[in-house]
């Protein structure tokens, strides 16, 4: 088994973060992983990209070829879009709702949500109100990797948590409740548009 995600965002919004906590739950369920990165312009803004392939058996490359990708997992709706020809035709799209302008000819807001809900298999929630509801604004990145959790497969939920716990552990009991929180609210509201 094998599971391609492409992550997604914009500088700053913790993206490398996620690819973090999904490795870190991938190598202790003993699983094969390869990770490549493109930054991007991640300090002024720019876009950010990971690819992330997790498997039962050795992975040959880092790369995730167009049309194969199983998640693209955004924080901002309009990198959900620019990644679509990775995406397989029976992906998922899970997204921020919320854009994080950062350009001035930045798309209509509305048409970027149609785009995307036109889609066969996509979630999406304003995951900065849920990370604000969590206790720490920055955690935003913890809602939408909650959001994905049960559609990665080859890590469970709890294998996730228990990442979280041992990557922030450093920041300390509060940063990783909050994070956990926000995680876990995650879950919830993907349980909510898929019920």
């Amino acid at each position: 088994m094998k599971k391609d995600i492409i992550l997604c965002g914009v500088g700053g919004q913790g993206i490398l973060s996620i690819a973090t906590v999904i490795g870190e739950a991938a190598t202790a369920s003993g699983l094969h992983l390869k990770q490549a990165e493109v930054h991007g312009m991640s300090q002024r803004g720019g876009d950010v990209e990971s690819d992330l392939r997790l498997s039962t058996e050795p992975v040959n490359s880092d790369l995730i070829a167009q049309g194969t990708a199983d998640i693209i997992l955004s924080m901002e709706p309009m990198e959900a879009l620019r990644y679509l020809k990775y995406l397989a035709p029976d992906g998922a799209v899970i997204t921020a709702s919320e854009p994080l302008v950062n350009i001035p000819d930045y798309p209509d807001h509305e048409a970027l949500l149609s785009e995307l809900q036109a889609l066969p298999d996509v979630t999406m929630c304003d995951i900065g109100s849920l990370a604000l509801e969590s206790g720490n604004a920055r955690s935003a990145n913890m809602v939408l990797l909650g959001m994905a959790a049960s559609r990665i497969g080859l890590v469970t939920p709890d294998g996730l948590r228990e990442a979280i716990a041992r990557v922030f552990s450093a920041k300390g009991e509060k940063v990783v409740e909050a994070n956990l929180s926000a995680f876990d609210m995650g879950m919830a509201a993907a349980e909510r548009r898929t019920a």
